[in-house]
């Protein structure tokens, strides 16, 4: 079970990196919470049943716990210090493809948790299906989200909002 694990995990390993990258701030949180991710995935592993696809399910639990954190979080008051705040906020962009990108990782961090998990999934290619099956609403409703979304992403592109 420990290889198999490890050989899924090693394959879809990119998931983790995406969902830290969007729900987690900080660099030192990140490497934290990819760790705190790998521990859920593990501990959840015996319950995958190959239903669906295993990039499918570790979205869901990937997400789940990523919330899950958020929560307990904003239970917990929070001190930052000044330079950090600061130095967190400064990037180096020479390329205006990174600098779109960073834009578009900094408006997609300031969306709602379910909404930061559906354009997540949307612009990994999942279908309206699938998506829907991972958060837990209707298909409908997904391409309802999806959509809305998308205009409040374009909304902030176009008002140069970072």
């Amino acid at each position: 079970m420990k290889d198999k694990f490890t050989e899924l995990l090693y394959e879809h390993q990119a998931i983790v990196h995406k969902i830290c990258n969007l729900y987690f701030q900080n660099r030192l949180e990140k490497e934290d919470y990819h760790q705190e991710l790998i521990i859920q995935l593990w501990k959840a592993f015996p319950s995958y049943n190959n239903k669906a696809k295993f990039s499918t399910w570790m979205y869901r639990v990937c997400i789940n716990a990523a919330i899950d954190i958020l929560r307990k979080e904003k239970k917990q008051l929070k001190y930052v210090k000044l330079s950090e705040a600061k130095s967190h906020n400064l990037t180096e962009n020479n390329d205006s493809k990174n600098a779109n990108q960073e834009k578009l990782y900094a408006i997609i961090s300031r969306l709602s948790e379910v909404d930061k998990a559906i354009i997540t999934l949307y612009l990994d290619e999942y279908s309206y299906k699938e998506i829907s099956e991972i958060i837990g609403i209707s298909e409908t409703y997904t391409g309802v989200k999806i959509n809305r979304i998308k205009s409040k992403i374009l909304k902030s592109f176009e008002n140069g909002i970072e």
